[in-house]
């Protein structure tokens, strides 16, 4: 060990959630506070004489921590760091730099879709060496450093110079600066038939990309752009601002709204598509249609054949459990493994190491597969392109085809966001207290025939995860879903998902929202949101 200990902390609510810590900028800026997170990070991990990938989403304050992380790495005997380019890297980038140089870890500098700037929100998550985010027993260790520690170690060498690639030296540890896009644009090329898709670009097809002044920006504009052969100014809000220009950058029909209306409007392109701002989650919209991600998980699985990537087929297919069961009917179909996890890129890890999945899906707005160990919404919308090409339809016309094909699950999930967290832990308490007398209970026209607390068992290491959020399931097969969600930095998030299946074509043009109509009125019956929260309606409907 080398440089100076530095006396500081411990800090109490440093415990990271599903996508590591996430807090106000501002608190992690305040003194020592970045500084001890990370101290934990690599004394959990065992950091000396390891290789790094660092990088982050571009927000306020990413540089600045790049820099203290690069001279505490070095102070703690890290061997290597690779970083990208003006600390840049995109999360699924991230976790394909570990995975191709053999890294033993990560540090992803992001809150992911939270809004950025000094008064906004940052975040720190460590990856593991599959690419991964950290599971639960590493996260577990950090939190117990944080809680311990006395101080933090850190190299009195300045940072080197992070807006040139090439190598440097800081102290003993070695510094690769590298192009933040190159390989991760290699691997998109590798998995895709960028042929047909320049040919689909040639021949006159449109699209607009939003990326929200985030980080996917420069990696849509290579990719689509000057590989794919899309028209310049294709992706709009491409240039990463430290603020994502005042843009709250998530990627859905309330945030994304003026790609939203430009694909319903009479001018619309014939593809529009949104990610977020650490680019690891996506949203898809047709001419005229929105796909919600769980029906984009389901027809993403049943036509991933036609990318060069996936012609030999999937092994499986997972998804979180509040995601439709839409992607459960392809699965059945294609006579292929199905799994239902917890919500948290984490819970799919092992089995997509296992090789028992190749597709996964998560109900907020994240596809990926296993060629990355994290959610990838510049590949997801690349698989819908090459799809597209392929087969020469629309997205309406894909669409229409799989309810033909599979039946339409209609799905939707409504967000009261920023709650007081007691009238939210209410709701979920009240409920949860009532779960066990609920089967046989009749609501409306039908009745309840499950109710729990979702839990999951590992099959390939035999963990458990419990009190993974509260399911109520009625015998027409309706189902809605309640969690608290673990990403904000403000208050507490409620988040109610509704489903109803329907194998009747007659139902397929309905408007979602009237089709769930009967289940989002039972929802709000059992667990009585309303009166608990005083929302009479959610602040975000997707």
């Amino acid at each position: 060990m080398t440089g100076t200990f530095i006396t500081a902390g411990p800090f109490e609510g440093q415990k990271p959630g599903t996508s590591g810590l996430r807090k106000k900028t501002a608190q992690f800026s305040a003194p020592h506070y970045l500084e001890c997170f990370i101290q934990a990070t690599l004394t959990a991990v065992g950091a000396k004489g390891k290789t790094l990938v660092l990088g982050g989403d571009g927000r306020a304050f990413g540089r600045e921590a790049a820099a203290i992380i690069l001279r505490m790495a070095a102070a703690n005997g890290v061997a290597k760091v690779i970083v990208g380019r003006d600390a840049l890297l995109s999360t699924p980038a991230a976790s394909h730099l570990i995975r191709l140089h053999g890294a033993d870890g990560g540090i992803i500098l992001s809150a992911s879709h939270n809004p950025g700037g000094m008064d906004g929100d940052f975040g720190v998550k460590y990856n593991i060496a599959n690419g991964g985010p950290a599971p639960e027993s590493v996260t577990a260790e950090i939190h117990a450093e944080t809680l311990r520690l006395s101080g933090y170690r850190i190299s009195a060498t300045a940072a080197p110079d992070l807006t040139q690639e090439g190598s440097h030296r800081l102290d003993d540890m070695l510094v690769e600066v590298v192009n933040p896009v190159a390989d991760y644009a290699a691997l998109m090329e590798s998995l895709f038939d960028f042929k047909a898709i320049r040919a689909m670009f040639a021949a006159g097809f449109t699209m607009k990309f939003d990326a929200m002044c985030a980080v996917t920006g420069p990696y849509a504009v290579e990719i689509l752009e000057r590989r794919l052969g899309a028209a310049p100014g294709t992706v709009m809000n491409a240039t990463p601002l430290p603020d994502f220009g005042g843009m709250h950058p998530d990627p859905n029909p309330t945030w994304a709204a003026d790609l939203y209306g430009l694909l319903m409007g009479p001018d619309a392109p014939d593809f529009g598509a949104a990610s977020d701002g650490d680019g690891d989650r996506n949203m898809v919209v047709g001419r005229g249609i929105y796909v919600n991600p769980s029906d984009s998980l389901a027809v993403l699985a049943a036509n991933a054949h036609l990318a060069p990537g996936y012609a030999g087929g999937l092994k499986g297919i997972a998804r979180s459990m509040p995601t439709s069961t839409a992607a459960d009917r392809v699965a059945k179909a294609l006579g292929i493994e199905a799994h239902e996890t917890p919500t948290g890129w984490k819970f799919f890890g092992n089995l997509l190491d296992a090789g028992r999945v190749t597709l996964c899906g998560e109900e907020s707005f994240g596809t990926g597969s296993d060629h990355v160990r994290e959610k990838d919404g510049l590949w997801a919308v690349l698989l819908w392109l090459n799809i597209l090409a392929v087969t020469g339809r629309s997205v309406r016309e894909l669409m229409e085809d799989h309810w033909q094909r599979f039946g339409r699950t209609f799905y939707s999930r409504h967000d009261y966001e920023a709650l007081p967290v007691a009238p939210a832990e209410a709701v979920m308490t009240g409920l949860r207290q009532s779960l066990s007398g609920l089967p046989g209970t009749v609501v409306g026209d039908t009745s309840v025939t499950l109710a729990d607390d979702f839990a999951y068992h590992d099959p390939v290491d035999g963990s458990e995860s419990r009190s993974q959020g509260l399911r109520v399931v009625f015998a027409n097969g309706a189902r809605f879903v309640l969690r608290l969600s673990g990403t904000g930095t403000e208050g507490a998030t409620l988040r109610l998902y509704l489903e109803q299946h329907s194998d009747s074509p007659a139902d397929f043009a309905r408007d979602p929202q009237e089709a769930l109509s009967a289940v989002i009125a039972a929802a709000d019956q059992l667990a009585k949101i309303t009166s608990l929260t005083g929302r009479p309606a959610a602040d975000v409907v997707t």
